[in-house]
């Protein structure tokens, strides 16, 4: 999906990410990945990703009485209070009412922290396993799970900071915990 003028891209899908498509590239930068690789583009539609993400809070909201949104794609569910619970199928209840009444397909990571919960997350997108739901791992699975992500992966670090990281031997997300 391209920007309002068409210029870049703002939007992809997995296969357009495992193509080499990067996120904020020119289009014009990619037109062989396109051309080869049959690449549907289009426009966006802001009023029509507002519209769908409105709907996919509201169904969240039938799920927590904490939804906190983040961004027009992304919000913190708390589930304070649901001691007793299975967590885990509780969230898998909200990923497939979110799929039924909307058709979006969603991902939850659930963890103690915001943090920790958008690198479940990050596990819950990338583990074709996990369904798309994945509490974060506890003891000695969390090295393991941390050990494995990136740390250029992590909630606000970004390219500079994970460069800069890098230089002191921090690659992952356990390397910057135990740091």
């Amino acid at each position: 999906v391209l920007s309002n003028n068409d210029g870049c891209v703002v939007a992809r899908s997995n296969e357009a990410k495992a193509l080499g498509i990067g996120m904020a590239e020119p289009i014009f930068k990619m037109q062989d990945i396109v051309k080869h690789n049959d690449v549907v583009v289009l426009s966006s539609n802001y009023t029509l990703y507002e519209d769908m993400s409105r709907r996919v809070f509201t169904v969240l909201e039938q799920f927590t009485p904490d939804l906190e949104l983040y961004s027009i794609d992304e919000a913190f569910l708390g589930l304070n209070g649901f001691d007793g619970r299975d967590l885990t199928e509780h969230c898998r209840a909200a990923q497939r009412t979110v799929g039924q009444w909307t058709g979006i397909p969603i991902s939850i990571g659930i963890a103690p922290t915001k943090t920790l919960a958008k690198l479940a997350n990050h596990l819950a997108k990338h583990d074709a396993n996990s369904g798309g739901v994945i509490a974060m791992p506890e003891g000695d699975a969390a090295d393991a799970a941390l050990s494995g992500i990136d740390i250029g992966d992590i909630w606000g670090i970004g390219p500079r900071w994970a460069k800069a990281l890098n230089r002191y031997g921090i690659r992952t997300a356990l390397q910057l915990r135990d740091a």
